[in-house]
């Protein structure tokens, strides 16, 4: 093995060294907060609902500002509206989380109808390849959890915002933990490869 292949090497191994407590340590973060979510999914919900109303009025802000650097009258006036959309939801997230959280679960369903349908539609377009099955398998999930929704609305909207966050948080905690597990295999394996070639 040449020099430089070995510095490579060495180089490599430190990199996945100092990164991979980093992201063990963003993982725990991410399953313990996606289990708290999970545990109190109308609370998560609420939290959501009013972090959304935020962004709103910020984008809504930001649509101000812009519209007195734009050209013409048409460009005011698109912005200004946009300002005003943007800022009555925002006002309406942030006066009544319950309204805004039942227009967040309303618009989770539609997301999951799309993507599942995209997925669905994806996988049948890559037969026979490999891995279809699965994102076709992923599409029908998606269309499932949607139609779960719809049909225990609006009382699904007490949980189902909060539920699906905690879940998305807790499985990208746990493969982000198993992606730093695999960060130190890889160290400790690169460790004692360098001792027995030294």
């Amino acid at each position: 093995m040449t020099t430089t292949e070995t510095y490579d090497r060495d180089r490599l191994t430190n990199t996945i060294g100092d990164s991979w407590r980093l992201l063990m340590a963003v993982g725990v973060v991410l399953t313990i907060v996606g289990l708290l979510a999970i545990l109190t999914p109308f609370f998560t919900g609420i939290t959501l609902s009013f972090l959304f109303g935020v962004f709103l009025i910020v984008g809504a802000i930001a649509h101000f500002v812009h519209a007195f650097s734009g050209r013409g009258w048409a460009g005011v006036g698109f912005q200004l509206l946009l300002a005003l959309v943007f800022a009555g939801g925002g006002i309406a997230f942030l006066l009544d989380p319950l309204v805004g959280l039942t227009a967040l679960t309303v618009l989770l369903i539609i997301f999951f109808f799309v993507e599942g349908g995209v997925e669905v539609a994806l996988g049948f377009g890559l037969r026979p390849e490999r891995g279809w099955g699965w994102i076709t398998l992923s599409g029908i999930a998606s269309i499932l959890v949607a139609i779960f929704v719809w049909l225990s609305f609006p009382s699904s909207a007490a949980w189902a915002v909060g539920l699906l966050f905690g879940i998305g948080l807790f499985t990208s905690g746990l493969s982000t933990i198993a992606t730093a597990m695999g960060g130190r295999a890889a160290v400790n394996d690169a460790v004692e490869t360098r001792a027995e070639t030294g």
